[in-house]
């Protein structure tokens, strides 16, 4: 049995309709060698059904069975036969024995929007992005948080301190209106926002009012009252503060600028995702009130850490409950038992469950017309994993009966199998499946830059079993929608990775995050993020060749000014190919070479494939690809659009022929190329733009010949 040829996937060429509904007829098609098999069976623990051979070509036979869905999730497998041999198909892939772990799996009326499968995102973290109105800035001794009073940052460029949070540089909505045509130059079609609710926090994790963008990064027309003198260490005479924060004025023209930043993003064809925070608040939250910032404002009701007789009081758990204990009553659950952080009680209160479900329908509604939300600490939501599910299964049919293509995407580490059932989650920003593997193949470094494992380090099999192994809880359409980062807020940046130094910005320094980098190594993961499956996310910055060690030196302003120009081409050239060739939006992967330091995998869409090759190696070396498997036949020419090198990279075209089923490549030195198939629908073919055997090789000896002479 010739079991590279075998294959199945949950993409629209192997099921049909890709996101059926209870009820519909459902085919699935699956594929093995050209009459190499006797028989192929769609199998579960409760039925084997026979299936149809239907088309048969030069290279592989396929076949058929059809399926009427029930109102219940669908598991199953392929079993093969070839005369005494007996082998089973699933989402691993070819296995001796059955596991039904890794069980394809289809649950009926589970759709992901469409729009998000495969689209290039951009993660912006507003304080550090651009700075459009300095009218709107914090300043120094505006507010007393967590130990000392906030901070203005006069040099853009400088970078940030081991404690960070209450530092602030003035990025803002207006900064990002700004650049709307710089991203959508870029090839941006999705922009993340890190939260942008009111929040006394530079990365605003800690929310004051979900109901109103923070004038600070928005918009402020009433601003009076004095800031805190030298030394004052609470928030009583935060005047200042207390006006720009909860003045309706500041208020409601901050969430009209984020309406006119909305419209704009959409008259360009691009949407936006914002960031809940419903596990927790913040201390300075209006509902709790622990820094007295309503008590003396306006128009507000009495929080619940300063009086037991709050409407807010069941918002929060308290473990001590004597008319004593109030005001200040401090004896809040916090998250991680942070008290500036307070993790809210839907348990013990239905009106708040009903005020957050009511957020999360105001925000993707007219007219601010979000597309979609990026949940924070997801799973820590609630005091028990059955509430938690209970209470996401709400958010998503209040959230979907508002707009029903706003994506639901929630920040997860482990399992996210439980989330995805078509009832919660739409997908997760993709850590175990895309920027862990990647992160230990290309550096052999932890996301965090806190170790480093030299056996993972340029494994390609392990690899692609991570891979596998972590996709496989997903179903397509959230692998699809996922959110694969290199880099984001909370880990290093992957350029930094890329040194192969242990370390944080506390024990190192800032320099040390920029020292002996490899462009080459981040030229390289950057061509996986933009053809493996998934949405393509940048981090703001990474394109520009910013460096930083984890939070929070991860969030330093964007360079502008400084950018590191050709890797800014090199990631709109791999967005634009991205876009262009259909296999790399919504094409099935498959794994076609693993060695030391080298990995080639394909995409397959209609009767598109691409072939990404990676070589870690820091030398030269020949590959051969079995391009054969993903249906490429000696009659096709593959086009090669980009090749990474280590100074660089080419973006001409140039074509090779197919031999024997096998694409013969020279790869560079701290490489990666792309090829595509029917390149004629996407380049101009000219004829002496090809490649022929042996002439990468005599090309390589001949450079090196050359530099001997030099």
């Amino acid at each position: 049995m010739k079991k590279e040829a075998l294959f199945c996937d949950g993409t629209e060429a192997y099921v049909s309709p890709p996101e059926p509904e209870a009820g519909d007829e459902l085919q699935l098609w699956f594929r093995t060698a050209a009459h190499d098999v006797d028989e192929v069976y769609l199998e579960n623990r409760e039925l084997c059904i026979p299936m149809n051979k239907v088309i048969s070509n030069k290279a592989f036979d396929f076949y058929e069975v059809k399926y009427k869905l029930e109102d219940k999730p669908f598991r199953y497998h392929f079993k093969i036969r070839s005369g005494n041999e007996i082998c089973y198909y699933n989402k691993w892939g070819a296995e001796s024995k059955l596991v039904d772990y890794y069980d394809f799996k289809i649950v009926p009326g589970f759709t992901a929007p469409d729009w998000a499968k495969g689209a290039v995102m951009y993660q912006i973290y507003t304080d550090r992005f651009c700075n459009g109105d300095p009218d709107n800035d914090v300043q120094t001794g505006e507010y007393f948080y967590i130990g000392e009073q906030v901070q203005h940052v006069d040099d853009w460029y400088r970078d940030p301190q081991p404690m960070d949070v209450r530092e602030f540089y003035g990025g803002d909505i207006q900064g990002i209106i700004d650049k709307l045509d710089y991203l959508h130059g870029l090839g941006v079609e999705v922009v993340y926002c890190n939260p942008l609710f009111v929040s006394p926090s530079n990365h605003k994790y800690d929310t004051q009012d979900y109901d109103y963008i923070d004038p600070h990064v928005g918009k402020i027309e009433v601003d009076e009252g004095r800031l805190l003198d030298p030394g004052e260490n609470n928030n009583i005479h935060a005047d200042r503060y207390r006006t720009r924060t909860t003045r309706k004025e500041n208020l409601e023209a901050s969430n009209r600028l984020f309406i006119k930043l909305v419209e704009e993003l959409h008259k360009r064809g691009m949407r936006i995702i914002i960031d809940g925070v419903f596990n927790h608040c913040g201390s300075f939250n209006k509902w709790l009130d622990r820094e007295l910032i309503y008590e003396s404002a306006d128009g507000y009701e009495v929080g619940a850490f300063v009086s037991p007789k709050s409407p807010y009081r069941n918002y929060f758990l308290f473990h001590r409950t004597g008319e004593n204990e109030w005001p200040g009553n401090g004896s809040y659950d916090g998250w991680w038992g942070h008290d500036t952080l307070p993790k809210l009680n839907y348990e013990g209160s239905d009106k708040l469950v009903e005020y957050i479900l009511n957020v999360a329908k105001k925000w993707v509604s007219p007219p601010y017309s979000v597309d979609g939300w990026r949940l924070d600490v997801a799973a820590d939501l609630g005091h028990t994993a059955e509430y938690n599910h209970a209470f996401w299964k709400k958010f998503r049919k209040a959230v979907k009966e508002a707009n029903p293509q706003a994506l639901i995407l929630a920040e997860h580490y482990g399992d996210p199998s439980g989330w995805l059932q078509g009832d919660e989650w739409d997908s997760i920003m993709n850590y175990d499946a895309f920027m862990e593997p990647v992160t230990w193949f290309l550096t052999g470094m932890e996301k965090h830059s806190d170790s480093y494992n030299g056996g993972l380090y340029g494994n390609g099999q392990s690899f692609f079993d991570a891979m596998a192994y972590h996709m496989s809880r997903m179903q397509t359409n959230t692998v699809f929608t996922a959110m694969n980062q290199l880099s984001n807020h909370d880990h290093s940046r992957f350029l930094t990775r890329t040194n192969q130094v242990v370390g944080r910005i506390g024990s190192m320094g800032p320099e040390r995050a920029s020292e002996n980098v490899k462009k080459c190594v981040m030229r390289e993961a950057v061509m996986i993020q933009m053809t493996w499956p998934g949405a393509p996310t940048l981090y703001y910055g990474d394109e520009a060749g910013v460096c930083g060690w984890t939070d929070p030196d991860s969030r330093r302003t964007y360079p502008w000014g400084r950018e590191d120009l050709e890797l800014m081409e090199f990631h709109r050239y791999m967005a634009g190919i991205h876009k262009r060739l259909p296999a790399l939006r919504k094409g099935a992967v498959k794994p076609l070479f693993a060695a030391n330091q080298q990995i080639a995998y394909g995409r397959m869409w209609d009767r598109y494939q691409t072939v990404t090759v990676i070589s870690n190696l820091p030398q030269p070396s020949a590959i051969e690809i079995p391009v054969w498997q993903l249906g490429i036949t000696d009659e096709d020419i593959m086009g090669r659009p980009i090749i990474t090198t280590e100074d660089g990279y080419n973006a001409g075209i140039l074509f090779y022929h197919v031999k024997d089923g096998i694409l013969k490549v020279r790869m560079p030195a701290y490489s990666g190329a792309v090829f595509a198939s029917h390149p004629e629908d996407f380049y101009p073919v000219l004829p002496s733009r090809f490649v022929e055997e042996g002439e990468e090789e005599a090309r390589e000896k001949e450079q090196l010949e050359k530099a001997a002479e030099a």
